[in-house]
């Protein structure tokens, strides 16, 4: 029992200490510290290798990004797992436990989305474009010519993303697999960032990385659409419409998994997502206005309510009958 109790300190504790503390920016004035983060080391260390695993022969280049992601993976998984074994064993439950909140709260990111989420609302209440504009950059996308709904759509977008990869996910593979499984699925996820994509430069050397991505994310992205759609019904919001927006245009964008969740919104909340030129989900019953991405963070907070809730249970038997998974002592 005293497994379970950790582990579920540990990820209370790191959930208190992201919405206290939050993460540094990417953008100025906070890169130089956003540069020091773990994850971001981690994706670099990815940039720098990769050019080492290409050859000329397509098959031997897709066989050496497999072993681009193992290396990436077990080099964050392996000491984690053997580190806080013996950290436990040798040190005890308090340190165990400080180390643990640490690592797990590298693994997740909601105040910074949400500060960021929060000033764009803002700024588009009073459609001020310009301010609207220097806070949407955390949706990746380039809103030099985005209208003020478009600007909303990312957000809204990136929002609903991250729900799976940055607090979901993490949570599940944190309950079944402890802090191993919560750092391996973050270097998964962020193989998938730096190299999973389809131009020439990383088609061969990324496509195990990226279809490792989807194989995590595949349950994770379909079990957030579902808290996303309880979490509509509880606030009162078109849950009808998010199940069956959800079914019907969840094919509609690139990502296999994340058409889910910007489905499953879009329909709650009666609003069309939109990259311009690329793809449009759901129905344009409403104008996306600042009060959707306010609505938006309500769905997103109160699914992360209801997942803690439910991998709270499975961190209890875990703890209780498999604690060697999470790398802790029997």
């Amino acid at each position: 029992m005293i497994a379970a109790l950790l582990a579920i300190s540990a990820l209370m504790l790191a959930i208190l200490l992201d919405l206290i503390i939050g993460d540094p920016s990417p953008w100025k004035p906070w890169k130089r510290i956003y540069n020091l983060h773990p994850i971001v080391w981690l994706g670099q260390l990815t940039k720098k290798l990769e050019p080492h695993f290409k050859t000329q022969n397509a098959t031997l280049e897709k066989f050496n990004g497999i072993l681009l992601a193992l290396i990436i993976i077990g080099i964050i998984t392996i000491p984690t797992y053997i580190g806080i074994h013996y950290l436990y064993i040798f040190f005890g439950a308090i340190a165990y436990l400080i180390i643990a909140l640490v690592l797990f709260k590298l693994t997740i990111c909601i105040k910074l989305e949400t500060d960021g989420a929060i000033a764009v609302a803002k700024a588009l209440e009073v459609n001020d474009l310009v301010e609207a504009k220097k806070y949407a950059h955390f949706s990746r996308r380039d809103s030099t010519n985005l209208s003020g709904p478009q600007i909303g759509s990312a957000v809204i977008e990136s929002m609903v993303e991250n729900l799976t990869d940055f607090k979901l996910s993490p949570f599940i593979y944190y309950a079944f697999f402890g802090l191993p499984g919560a750092v391996a699925f973050r270097a998964i996820n962020t193989l998938d960032g730096m190299v999973g994509f389809k131009d020439n430069e990383h088609i061969n050397t990324g496509w195990f990385s990226a279809n490792l991505d989807n194989i995590v994310n595949y349950i994770p992205s379909r079990f957030t659409a579902v808290l996303m759609i309880i979490s509509a019904a509880l606030l009162g919001y078109d849950y009808k419409a998010a199940w069956q927006i959800a079914k019907r245009d969840h094919t509609r964008v690139q990502s296999r998994n994340h058409g889910w969740q910007m489905a499953a919104i879009a329909g709650a909340l009666h609003i069309q997502l939109e990259k311009p030129g690329r793809y449009t989900v759901g129905d344009p019953l409403e104008v996306i206005t600042h009060d959707k991405i306010l609505k938006s963070l309500n769905v997103r907070d109160l699914s992360i309510v209801l997942c803690i809730l439910i991998v709270i249970p499975v961190i209890i038997i875990i703890g209780l009958y498999l604690p060697w998974l999470w790398g802790l002592p029997l």
